[in-house]
């Protein structure tokens, strides 16, 4: 596995956290192995490698995917909406990192909530509400913002709600790990080609069970 490899697999986290967020705020559905995988990252704290982020490559298929089709020349509204997530999730994660006292809140409080789901709960809406309180109390509360855009009925349920923030946490989780990886956001205007022909590569190589 390549470094540039690496780099493309953390940045196929975060467009699979924009497609899943535009798929749960347009539908109230959501693909359930690939929430699990981005839902994973958040409490893989000391991974080997960022294969080991997600649990397995399998779980960034939809990511690597939407990468490829997020660089494309053409897109239709539905991919715009996306590439649109995915470079305001960069943009979050860039000013989130200005912020050490909420990164060190951030750290400590999913630490804190990995422990309670590993030990005490199996609960999945609990866990789900749990995630989006800490994004309230770290991420909402930086100026700037991302605005999810869909149905009103959808995004009104809480349990949705809910799966969104956590999901976009996941996407500035991994927005950060292909920053530490090198990745720069000058690398989506001068790369794109590559990095979009790199993501479909990875994603070829990758067998759904």
């Amino acid at each position: 596995m390549s470094a540039s490899d690496d780099r493309v697999l953390a940045l196929a986290g975060v467009a699979q956290a924009a497609k899943i967020v535009d798929q749960v705020a347009k539908t109230g559905t959501w693909p359930q192995a690939f929430l699990e995988a981005s839902v994973q990252s958040l409490f893989t704290f000391d991974a080997p490698s960022v294969d080991a982020v997600y649990g397995q490559r399998q779980g960034l298929k939809l990511g690597l995917d939407q990468l490829a089709n997020s660089l494309t020349s053409r897109q239709s509204a539905d991919q715009e909406a996306i590439a649109r997530y995915l470079m305001a999730l960069l943009h979050l994660e860039a000013r989130f990192t200005k912020r050490s006292d909420l990164q060190q809140v951030l750290h400590q409080r999913l630490q804190h909530t990995a422990f309670k789901k590993d030990h005490f709960s199996n609960d999945i809406n609990g866990l789900f509400a749990n995630i989006s309180a800490i994004y309230q109390d770290t991420l909402s509360t930086l100026r700037f913002r991302i605005k999810v855009i869909g149905s009103v009925q959808h995004l009104e349920k809480e349990r949705n709600a809910d799966i969104v923030r956590t999901v976009l946490l996941a996407g500035v989780r991994s927005a950060h790990l292909w920053r530490q990886l090198g990745g720069r956001r000058w690398h989506l205007l001068f790369q794109r080609g590559s990095v979009a022909r790199q993501a479909l590569k990875l994603s070829r190589d990758i067998t759904i069970r």
